[in-house]
């Protein structure tokens, strides 16, 4: 598809992928790749080995491999880089990229190719257009950055402003506005959430650069032709700007935590709190994690085992914790039966996310009608925290 003119969409739609390292991708996955016709034939961004020469079929609609003289190399993670030997068997190019990039390719592929290393603000001139590179380590990989196409206004924002989903529709309207936004705040809870300091500069670092684009077309999932849209997305997820929403998380083993944890959705409910359920363990910690981003509460609870959190909570705490969601209530409940250790666990992290911690409670064994209704009270102790700050 062309998406500006002599510049061509030629990505691949993984639709069959549901997985993403430990990110459930419902929808599969999209891995773009934009062909640029000028006097130097320019590729921006690769594919996955196993698509390669599926990508390369899409190319030669268009123009012989062969002519390609530039690949701009945004991000060397090898859903974006492990087709490159192929490409640079066909046409030895010279591949555009970052230092930190260069050395990343050299150790993922022994590769012994024309590099060209720029930095934030230089300029690559191939043709009537000029491309303009601008470094954004950490978001979300230290070898990242974006390619400003200065003329048609486009930018290929690699990871960033991405989403998992693997669709016929090429641009968010086409798709639908707001569905493109619901998998772009998968994709931002789930991969971007951790670099919320970086996102919150981004509207400096392009008024620095001139970057005011008309397309943001990035390397996952639909392109933006309204780009306000996402950017303002982002910068709202960047502050943690969260709605009247609690998240009550839990796993079980003989269903007395399952108990508690209804209790408690049960009291933050009544106070008019919308409020989700979730189990670790049948639930994809995706979905889980995308409601926690705009939460305001977040109640976590599991049994504990061998005087440790259950493992599979322990599981998520820990994917949890790598995203670093800030800005939440937390309160934990577990339930044990000889000895304690979840709770202990649980609000261990919740404190190292920085969160306000309610006191939760604990249950031995089955919990009783009097210990359900300390759950319901808590979760109504809960809601009224929430509709006091938000």
């Amino acid at each position: 598809m062309e998406i500006d003119r002599n510049v061509y969409w030629v990505g691949i739609l993984d639709f069959p992928e549901r997985d993403f390292h430990n990110f459930t991708t419902h929808r599969g996955l999209t891995y773009n790749s934009y062909l640029i016709l000028d006097e130097h034939v320019t590729v921006v961004d690769g594919v996955k080995h196993k698509y390669v020469k599926d990508q390369i079929r899409k190319i030669e609609r268009y123009v012989d491999p062969k002519k390609i003289e530039y690949v701009v190399v945004n991000h060397i993670e090898p859903d974006h880089s492990s087709g490159l030997p192929e490409l640079a068997k066909i046409a030895n190019p010279t591949f555009v990229c970052t230092k930190k990039a260069k050395e990343g390719l050299e150790k993922y592929y022994n590769a012994d190719w024309n590099f060209k290393i720029v930095r934030s603000g230089d300029e690559l001139k191939i043709g009537e257009n000029t491309l303009r590179f601008i470094e954004t380590p950490m978001l979300h990989w230290p070898d990242s950055m974006m390619t400003y196409m200065v003329e048609r206004r486009i930018l290929f924002s690699m990871d960033a402003f991405g989403q998992h989903v693997a669709s016929e529709e090429r641009f968010d309207e086409d798709l639908g506005i707001e569905e493109a936004i619901y998998w772009a705040k998968v994709y931002y809870a789930n991969i971007i959430m951790p670099y919320a300091n970086i996102v919150l500069r981004i509207p400096k670092i392009f008024e620095k650069f001139g970057v005011n684009p008309k397309l943001i077309a990035p390397s996952h999932g639909v392109i933006w032709r309204n780009p306000d849209v996402i950017t303002e997305s982002y910068l709202k997820w960047a502050k943690f700007e969260a709605e009247r929403k609690a998240v009550v998380i839990y796993d079980t083993m003989w269903h007395s935590t399952e108990k508690l944890a209804f209790a408690i959705a049960d009291g933050i409910s009544s106070t008019g709190v919308k409020t989700s359920v979730f189990n670790v363990r049948k639930d994809a910690w995706a979905d889980i994690v995308t409601e926690i981003l705009d939460a305001k509460a977040v109640c976590i609870g599991a049994p504990t085992m061998h005087n440790h959190v259950f493992p599979p909570m322990a599981g998520f705490l820990t994917y949890l914790k790598g995203l670093r969601p800030k800005n939440k209530i937390g309160a934990a409940f577990c339930s044990y039966g000889w000895g304690s250790g979840a709770y202990e666990n649980i609000v261990e992290v919740m404190e190292s996310l920085g969160w306000e911690i309610v006191e939760g409670l604990q249950v031995q064994f089955r919990p009783s009608e009097e210990e359900l209704k300390r759950a319901f009270d808590l979760g109504v102790e809960i809601g009224k925290k929430v509709l006091e700050v938000v």
